[in-house]
């Protein structure tokens, strides 16, 4: 998993399926979803999905440039657009089934 940041986000996520993480360190729904998206990381094909995290603390102007109002807020972006926006703690079935539909 990648930490993306103002000045690498939209290079990092420009091609390919992306499901970035706008969480908080002191977020315990976020520390909750952590090793959600550590397995999914482990198990989705990593030449086909990149699993990213923006920590909204460091990275506010990412955070207000998408809206994030609550976290953790999981958004999935296919070369370069958002096309997928979810918020809350997510079970890594329903991920995987959203990142699925997205790969080409």
């Amino acid at each position: 998993m990648n930490n993306l940041t103002t000045g690498t986000f939209q290079s990092q996520i420009a091609k390919g399926v992306h499901l970035v993480d706008f969480w908080a360190p002191w977020c315990g729904p976020c520390r909750m979803q952590n090793p959600i998206l550590d397995e999914l990381s482990k198990e989705m094909p990593a030449d086909k999905v990149q699993i990213n995290k923006v920590n909204v603390d460091e990275e506010g102007s990412l955070a207000v440039h998408f809206g994030i109002q609550s976290i953790p807020t999981l958004m999935v972006f296919k070369d370069g657009l958002p096309v997928e926006r979810l918020m809350g703690v997510q079970p890594k079935q329903k991920l995987q089934s959203i990142l699925a539909s997205h790969i080409d």
